[in-house]
């Protein structure tokens, strides 16, 4: 199952993955710290279950990735996208203070998809 990926990448990989998840299923239960500010953001709500279906299919190719890694792959290329996506949204809406949030959600999938080459 892991027989061509290091300890780190398998670590880095499954934290990713957990991150992702867990930013995606607090959507669809409606965390107050995550549909606040996408409310103030100006995302509209009709997209709210879509970005949060993205978020864990990522999460999910992920850890498909472990058998599948082409899967891996393109799963954490659609995360830092997805999240670089949410800076650029945090940013247009002018909440500078707020950037650092989909950042630290990035960081792993960056160093997933940075472990995978």
């Amino acid at each position: 199952m892991f027989t061509e990926m290091s300890t780190t990448a398998v670590v880095v990989t499954a934290v990713a993955a957990f991150m992702a998840g867990f930013s995606g299923a607090s959507i669809f239960f409606r965390a107050k710290f995550v549909v606040e500010p996408l409310a103030q953001y100006g995302v509209p709500r009709a997209w709210w279950n879509l970005l949060g279906a993205a978020k864990v299919a990522g999460a999910v190719g992920l850890v498909a990735g472990f058998f599948v890694p082409v899967v891996g792959t393109l799963a954490a290329i659609g995360l830092v996208l997805y999240f670089a996506g949410a800076v650029i949204t945090v940013l247009r809406a002018r909440a500078y203070g707020h950037a650092p949030f989909p950042l630290v959600y990035m960081a792993p999938a960056v160093a997933a998809l940075a472990l995978t080459w």
